[in-house]
């Protein structure tokens, strides 16, 4: 008696591809966020980053974010979501500052953007600190400040200019519409574009071999502080912070990392943790 054979079907279906993924979508019609291609496909951001911004642009206004917060939603650590807000930070996908309340406390407000083109035409929220009761004493002010609109802009002209002052910082166009939401963050930071400019075009390594990997690096490694704010009120007591790092309040004369996560930065620097 012979033996009954199975024979599979020489090919896919009409229309099936023989091989990867394959999509069976429904219709929604509640209950979903709309999230752009040039996110979830991002060339350059983590995937921890690319399921954050979704996960941040699905969460209505006013939700809190906090990195502990995220932690305790989610199985990554502090270290990884701090990290990856950077990310988006840099990328355009989201902005952070630091606002003082009447009652002296210094929160710090998210702004997510689902397309980074968004922050061109965002305007920026008076500010919430109430003028003072006399003028401050005279002090220097800083260069004026880049509008929203045309940082960006200014970022990648700066980059694309890099080259007329050192030549072997000749970047592509690919390379400069990945490192202008970097550029931009310090130009957030209220630092002139010339002092950008010098910093990064100053004690180049020689032969510099990557030029846009030394620039990332740079960008990344000497990103200074944000300006501290000149309306805190004078008083013996430093002002509370919301720590960059794990968002718990400290008192320090201006923002940045609370002492423990500056201990563990110390450590990952010294043991390469």
């Amino acid at each position: 008696m012979a033996t009954p054979q199975v024979i599979a079907p020489s090919r896919a279906p009409s229309g099936s591809p023989a091989a990867g993924v394959q999509h069976v979508n429904v219709r929604h019609i509640s209950g979903f966020t709309v999230i752009g291609n040039h996110l979830v496909q991002h060339a350059q951001l983590s995937l921890t980053a690319i399921g954050l911004a979704a996960h941040i642009q699905s969460l209505p206004t006013g939700a809190r974010i906090g990195i502990k917060l995220l932690a305790a939603r989610f199985p990554e650590s502090e270290a990884r979501i701090a990290a990856a807000l950077k990310e988006l930070e840099a990328a355009g996908y989201l902005h952070r500052n630091r606002l003082r309340l009447p009652d002296g406390r210094v929160v710090t407000r998210t702004t997510s953007y689902n397309h980074p083109t968004a922050t061109a035409t965002a305007t920026e929220p008076a500010p919430t600190t109430p003028a003072p009761a006399a003028p401050a004493a005279p002090r220097r002010q800083p260069p004026p400040r880049i509008p929203v609109a045309t940082r960006h802009r200014a970022a990648a002209q700066l980059l694309a200019g890099l080259r007329r002052h050192a030549p072997q910082l000749t970047l592509s166009a690919q390379d400069i519409s990945g490192l202008a939401p970097l550029v931009t963050v310090w130009l957030d930071r209220d630092v002139h574009p010339a002092a950008v400019q010098h910093a990064l075009t100053s004690d180049l390594p020689t032969p510099l071999r990557n030029p846009a990997g030394f620039l990332r690096n740079r960008l990344t490694a000497s990103l200074p502080p944000p300006l501290p704010d000149a309306t805190a009120p004078a008083t013996g007591a430093a002002p509370l912070q919301d720590c960059d790092g794990c968002d718990r309040v400290f008192r320090a004369p201006e923002p940045g990392h609370c002492r423990d996560c500056r201990e563990a930065d110390t450590y990952r620097a010294a043991w390469g943790a």
